[in-house]
């Protein structure tokens, strides 16, 4: 079990900007992954940004306006959006995949989310 504690939510306009942090503890072994995702109103949940030891991956929609980083340790994910849409406003969800003390196989975690809110 590990603990996912997210921050920088909050209300920005359009083409402001907004910094994401998520800060993972708990019994981990190794972190495979860490990223973010988020659901919009009356949207599916959908990928917005992964990093992992074989780089970044981002969602067409943020691409060019986003960027994700992990710190040295590699138990805190950030996530950079700049030129902020209204499209983005969606609750955001810190995730990380892992392996854990104790078991061989890797794990998912989800972070309680954090609302991100642009308007005009």
């Amino acid at each position: 079990q590990v603990q996912l504690v997210e921050s920088g939510g909050g209300l920005a306009q359009a083409g402001g900007s907004l910094r994401l942090s998520c800060s993972v503890s708990g019994s981990i072994f190794k972190i495979n992954a860490m990223g973010w995702y988020r659901q919009g109103p009356g949207q599916q949940r959908e990928l917005v940004a992964v990093i992992s030891s074989g780089g970044t991956h981002f969602d067409d929609s943020v691409k060019g306006r986003f960027t994700i980083s992990r710190d040295s340790a590699e138990n805190t994910v950030s996530l950079q959006m700049n030129r902020l849409t209204l499209a983005d406003t969606a609750v955001y969800r810190c995730y990380v995949n892992y392996i854990g003390m104790g078991t061989p196989s890797a794990q998912e975690d989800w972070g309680q989310g954090t609302q991100v809110t642009v308007s005009s």
